[in-house]
């Protein structure tokens, strides 16, 4: 069951968020400070100091007019990169896999309380871009999942719960950089109605949630560089959807002055000279040149400074904030030695999360785990890297058990539980022998097996960010397939054990039909990324102190081919796929996939009845009032759709209701069905509980490009509610 500490944290996260200031109030402020600055204070403000010029990754000019601090960015999504101690939770991909929204918004107040006991003004993350369109794609880790709906909620969460904390977050990378390859060149060729429904869809939810910035991306949309596009900037993010907060560059994203400031640009990466040779910036003394000789105007200078400051009144920054507890560049390797413990007991919380995003994907009854005779422990990836988990830098290696890929989105292990030391511990509690094998090499693991009543054997697929290659792969996988002879090694055990186990730690999906053609086979546990408690959190599950409820945030196919997307090696990507991503294109085109999104098994059963639907909507375009996010009445509700699920089985479970909708012919070239709602719940046996899904109008809509609106079709919807995409259980109609 959930332990007080999580709930706490929410409810300190929301109890701080009701006493910050709205955008109004911290507008007023921010207007008087901005009285008071000169010309180079303000370009100061939105341009950032020196490359490893502060403490933090990102540092901006700190004005003397007025009481306003050197900002402090630092990465990462998962929790501070570049400083020691801090809790290394796992990715948001696991996050995303709990389909817990208590947790996310936990999560995010952790983060938050460990970044402002740090001093950090600006956590930059969560991260809904990329949106995971290519299965390999690098990054993929960082964000929650490839449906637009599941990450939007994840990114309403983990930003109130970050930013009830008092710390700016930042939603990125804003938007098209769906891989790593050619990324700083790639032109992402994107229509407008895919544009809209997928990849614009959770910053919709983050811009609602009032994120402080959003970051644009390296990559180009439509041949124009995301950093100058004012289609995105100024027409989409601060127009259509209203955003009152900053937009900022990733490092080494803009590519000239008077463009991105006329474009929508509010702060160029706070590292300004980040790429070779140093001084090479575009702000700073060149803005102020460009607002000169008129380029560039004075109000739109004015405008920039204006929602960085009120960003910061925004989230109570101007009262009693922490200094900075830590230097970045104290350590090549990992950033420094912070003056102050932040960590609290969000090991805690970080133990939870891993193991409630743990994914049965298979399991022919030899799960749970009872006291066996004798266990063998087979695969490098079942230790943590002898040289210690934080020896390679920024993660960039593939040595011993993973627990978070590579890159800026990392941060250090304050230590890490390998699988191979909390099974230990637990068969030594159980009398239970163990035999190891911790290599990956086919001969000693088959031995290792056949002197076993039961083998687990771990496997890995790892990624990460561009600028570091590892084995041959430059941030983006090369092929879906188990890293280090994963399947040769499972064949080797499965060929000498009849009760062969195996546990997955990746990035994403990995393609499983050799493994599952091995009879001796007899379960498949996913754990993905799960941080430094993730031995811990697997043993949780592998005895059964819990039933596994994680469910998978993406599809695992067949075969790689069966996705129909994959990063490409030129510098364009026309999007043919359009909105048929993941899911979506495997409904579509009718292709069975091997595990289908939203999947996950346990080790209880759960029975769905009394399917209820209250809708009323009129069709139509929203046209309300633009508020953080779009149209007011986008966001209206629209009624309910509720459900009864009760727990058929003999233990405690949880169980991930989910609600798609099927939209009529009305709305033409729309997926099948798409992910509208999803609620997770606790059931002991015998117990029986309703679940409601909340509808709004946004939920039914459709972009319309020629009304350049979100549209309400007329016709019959289906509301489709089950267990995963696949397993519908009850399913009825509306009709606009």
């Amino acid at each position: 069951m959930h332990t007080l500490l999580w709930t706490a944290l929410a409810a300190s996260s929301l109890a701080q968020q009701a006493a910050a200031l709205d955008w109004a109030t911290a507008y007023d402020k921010a207007e008087a400070a901005l009285a008071l600055l000169n010309q180079t204070e303000k370009a100061g403000i939105v341009t950032g100091v020196t490359w490893e010029g502060g403490p933090c990754v990102g540092n901006t000019y700190a004005p003397t007019s007025i009481p306003y601090p050197s900002l402090c960015l630092q990465d990462s999504p998962l929790g501070p990169r570049f400083v020691y101690p801090v809790t290394a939770f796992p990715a948001g991909i696991n996050a995303g896999a709990t389909w817990d929204k208590q947790l996310l918004r936990a999560r995010g107040a952790a983060i938050g309380a460990e970044s402002k006991g740090l001093g950090i003004h600006v956590s930059l993350g969560p991260v809904a871009g990329p949106l995971g369109k290519n299965p390999g794609g690098g990054r993929n880790w960082e964000g929650f999942s490839n449906d637009p709906f599941l990450s939007g909620v994840a990114m309403s969460e983990t930003i109130q719960g970050i930013q009830g904390e008092g710390v700016q977050a930042v939603a990125k990378h804003y938007i098209g950089n769906e891989q790593e390859h050619n990324r700083e060149t790639m032109s992402s060729n994107i229509d407008d109605r895919t544009l809209h429904e997928l990849y614009l869809w959770p910053f919709v939810d983050a811009v609602k949630a009032d994120v402080a910035s959003v970051m644009c991306s390296y990559n180009k949309v439509n041949e124009t560089w995301t950093c100058e596009n004012d289609e995105l900037l100024n027409q989409i993010m601060k127009t259509e959807l209203g955003f009152p907060g900053y937009i900022m560059s990733d490092w080494n994203a803009q590519h000239s002055t008077v463009a991105s400031a006329n474009s929508g640009l509010d702060m160029t990466m706070p590292g300004s000279d980040f790429s070779e040779p140093r001084g090479n910036i575009f702000w700073g003394d060149y803005l102020i040149e460009a607002i000169n000789n008129g380029s560039v105007p004075q109000t739109r200078l004015d405008d920039m400074a204006l929602r960085v400051l009120a960003a910061w009144y925004l989230l109570g920054q101007d009262e009693g904030y922490p200094a900075v507890q830590f230097n970045s560049w104290e350590s090549s390797d990992h950033g420094g030695h912070a003056a102050v413990d932040v960590t609290g007991d969000h090991s805690k919380l970080a133990r939870t999360l891993a193991r409630d995003s743990i994914v049965l994907l298979k399991n022919d009854g030899v799960l749970p785990l009872a006291s066996p005779a004798s266990l063998a422990i087979i695969g490098s990836d079942a230790i943590v890297n002898p040289a210690g988990p934080n020896n390679c830098s920024d993660r960039g290696c593939d040595v011993g058990t993973l627990a978070m890929g590579w890159g800026s989105g990392t941060d250090q292990f304050p230590y890490l539980i390998g699988p191979l030391d909390a099974i230990q511990e637990q068969a030594s509690a159980d009398g239970t022998r163990v035999v190891t094998s911790t290599t990956d090499e086919t001969g000693p693991a088959a031995s290792a097996a056949a002197g076993a009543d039961i083998a687990i054997v771990f496997i890995n697929s790892d990624s990460g960010e561009a600028f570091i290659t590892v084995e041959g792969n430059e941030g983006d996988r090369n092929t879906l397939d188990p890293w280090h002879n994963g399947n040769g090694l499972v064949q080797a055990v499965a060929g000498a054990n009849k009760k062969t186990i195996v546990v997955v730690h990746s990035v994403g999906p990995i393609i499983l039909e050799t493994i599952l053609a091995q009879p001796n086979v007899v379960a498949i546990v996913w754990a993905g990324l799960p941080g430094q408690e993730s031995g811990n959190a697997l043993v949780d599950v592998l005895y059964g102190s819990v039933s596994p409820s994680g469910k998978l945030p993406y599809t695992i196919a067949k075969k790689e081919a069966d996705y129909g997307t994959g990063w490409v090696m030129g510098e364009i990507d026309d999007y043919p796929e359009g909105l048929f991503i993941d899911y979506r294109h495997f409904d579509h085109e009718g292709i069975q996939p091997r595990y289908e999104f939203g999947y996950g098994l346990s080790y209880t059963t759960f029975d769905y009845s009394y399917l209820h639907v209250d809708v009323s909507v009129s069709p139509g375009p929203a046209t309300g009032l633009t508020v953080p996010g779009g149209p007011e009445d986008l966001f209206d509700s629209i009624g309910e759709v509720s459900v009864s699920i009760s727990n058929t089985g003999n233990v405690t479970g949880q169980e991930v209701a989910q609600l798609y909708i099927g939209f009529p012919a009305d709305a033409p070239s729309t997926p099948p069905k798409q992910l509208r709602g999803f609620e997770k719940i606790q059931l002991t046996p015998g117990q029986e509980e309703e679940v409601t899904f909340p509808l709004t109008r946004r939920d039914v809509s459709y972009w319309d490009v020629g009304a350049q609106a979100w549209v309400v079709p007329q016709g019959d919807f289906t509301v489709y509610v089950g267990a995963s995409s696949r397993d519908i259980r009850d399913y009825d109609t509306f009709t606009v």
